[in-house]
């Protein structure tokens, strides 16, 4: 009976032991679930976290994409580098615990990202200092070609002035008519049918810019009525691209100095008496109009 007692203090002792044990290792598990619900808690917070942190950076770096626009060509292959390590970094926050080296790859993507938008910089810098410059080589050629299209102007005025003066120029144009009496003998008239002869004489200039050598006067007497006196059909010249028909033709030897000149026309015995009325008497010498005069007759 004794043994019997015995054996079953010792049955109770060793369930109250097990009792004991049981409730221990039920509050182990308890502090453990809790440690692992904390755990994951914090875990997933710091997912969260790391992935804002990633939208934010890749956000940030494709508005600067925007912002330089085709600039940020030059650099497509460091763009390529944040592209694949943010996919890279997007798999690992879904797949892995160890958010420790996650943050590692996190910190060197920052590092290439900081590079790419420094090197950015420096290109958007370098290429507006290109832009400055250009557009001062720009400015620099436009006021050079100002500058020559004003020289080739003045030169073209120059050449216009000089043309324009290189040329003879009659001078005091006047004819005298005059009345032919026995043994050729001159009396000045102003009477239109006492009229058998008209002397014109004018000064040719002293002009040093003229070519010197041989020139031809043409000398055109104009009636009241506008027809140019004449001695034969052929009798013509070119004025400024027209056939005109003269009157006398004198040539001279210009050397620069002034020349005095004087030529008759004298009426043939079948010409009709002069026409009443003013005359224009001019006078024409390298393609250009000289110098000009007129008389009367009554």
């Amino acid at each position: 009976m004794e043994e019997q007692n015995t054996t079953s203090r010792k049955f109770k002792v060793y369930l109250a032991v097990l009792a004991i044990l049981l409730l221990v290792v039920i509050f182990w598990l308890f502090i453990q679930r809790s440690q692992l619900l904390r755990l994951v808690k914090e875990k997933e917070v710091e997912k969260t976290e790391m992935q804002h942190e990633l939208d934010s950076l890749m956000g940030e770096h494709n508005k600067i994409k925007t912002a330089y626009g085709a600039l940020s060509d030059s650099l497509s292959a460091k763009d390529s580098i944040i592209q694949r390590n943010a996919t890279e970094i997007k798999k690992l926050l879904d797949t892995e615990w160890e958010y420790n080296k996650i943050r590692k790859k996190f910190a060197l993507l920052q590092k290439v990202a900081q590079g790419y938008v420094h090197q950015m910089d420096s290109l958007y810098t370098v290429n507006r200092e290109l832009q400055a410059e250009n557009e001062k080589i720009r400015q620099d050629v436009k006021t050079e070609q100002g500058r020559n299209q004003n020289l080739m102007k003045d030169k073209e005025e120059l050449k216009q002035k000089m043309d324009q003066a290189a040329y003879i120029k009659a001078y005091d144009v006047s004819a005298t008519p005059y009345k032919l009496k026995g043994g050729n003998k001159e009396q000045i008239t102003d009477k239109a049918t006492r009229t058998d002869r008209l002397k014109v004489c004018f000064t040719i200039g002293e002009n040093p810019l003229v070519t010197t050598g041989k020139k031809i006067i043409y000398i055109r007497i104009q009636r009241p009525d506008g027809v140019v006196v004449i001695k034969s059909k052929y009798d013509t010249f070119v004025f400024n691209g027209q056939t005109l028909p003269y009157s006398l033709r004198e040539d001279i030897s210009y050397q620069g100095k002034a020349l005095n000149v004087c030529v008759d026309w004298t009426k043939k015995d079948n010409d009709k008496p002069a026409m009443k009325g003013k005359y224009i008497v001019s006078v024409f010498a390298d393609d250009k109009a000289i110098g000009e005069g007129s008389f009367e007759l009554k």
